[in-house]
């Protein structure tokens, strides 16, 4: 397993010049780099791809930022607008040379309601169709799609792998697997190292995080079940740290961190590198 960050702990949006956190990130011992692509427009491919090469540094993943607008089971035209921000994702990881998307890719980040059970089929349906027209072009350009469970403060439609495998499940695409997050588990599931093992191979990425968005080991989560459930079922993916600090005043915002974390946000990043190499060995 390789061990990936997120670049959300220090920038947001990424663009081209964010490129100057790859050697910084090698140096410090990280395998993979996360990039989430808030908009096709910030980055040029060719150069984000070259520096990361040069760093000696794999681009291990692109994320989806489903913001306002982008919601396959909204109305026709914010439909339409995730589609088309998703297939130029799909584009550009395939450019960048990296083999998944990954994120909630179903359905804008934020919206939780409840919703009566005639309009959760209305917008299930919606979602699985949509997804099965972009699992199709991720199938053509050799990338595939981890759907993210969220905990149920930032969606009401897929909260818990059963749902998520549910959903992967209905889109029957082999370029569409599972990506699932220790700190939306840590609110939802009831096991975590149960989860991964009913992932089993349908599990393709994974978020390391602490229960508080902070460090990985320094909270209360159960990291040996949960890295012998992942060894049990044969996973060989990344294990990125996607975690947030205030310093990044757009994704605190977003992510609700209203306090500090960690004293420094480099301590998220090294602390946690050290402790998930010692934990994975």
């Amino acid at each position: 397993m390789r061990i990936g960050i997120n670049t959300f702990l220090y920038t947001s949006p990424f663009t081209t010049e964010s490129v100057k956190l790859f050697p910084k990130f090698k140096r410090w011992g990280f395998d993979t780099v996360e990039i989430p692509i808030e908009d096709p427009s910030h980055i040029d491919t060719a150069v984000v791809r070259g520096a990361a090469a040069r760093a000696g540094i794999a681009i291990g993943s692109v994320c989806a930022a489903m913001g306002p607008g982008r919601d396959f089971r909204g109305t026709a035209e914010e439909q339409k607008t995730a589609m088309d921000y998703c297939t130029a994702l799909i584009d550009q990881a395939a450019e960048l040379g990296c083999p998944r998307l990954i994120g909630p890719v179903y359905s804008v980040v934020g919206k939780a309601d409840a919703v009566e059970p005639e309009q959760r089929k209305i917008e299930w349906a919606l979602v699985v169709a949509n997804l099965k027209k972009l699992a199709k072009h991720a199938e053509a350009r050799g990338v595939t799609i981890c759907i993210e469970p969220l905990n149920r403060f930032e969606t009401d439609f897929l909260n818990t792998c059963d749902q998520g495998l549910k959903l992967v499940k209905a889109i029957k695409s082999p370029a569409v697997k599972l990506h699932l997050d220790t700190f939306h588990m840590n609110i939802e599931e009831k096991d975590q190292a149960a989860a991964i093992r009913k992932a089993g191979k349908r599990l393709g990425h994974f978020h390391a995080c602490g229960s508080d968005r902070g460090t990985p080991g320094g909270d209360h989560i159960a990291w040996p079940a949960i890295v012998k459930a992942l060894k049990a079922v044969g996973y060989k993916g990344d294990v990125v740290i996607e975690s947030f600090t205030t310093d990044v005043k757009v994704i605190a915002r977003a992510a609700a961190i209203w306090r500090t974390i960690e004293p420094r946000r480099d301590d998220i990043a090294l602390n946690g590198l050290k402790f998930l190499r010692r934990v994975l060995k």
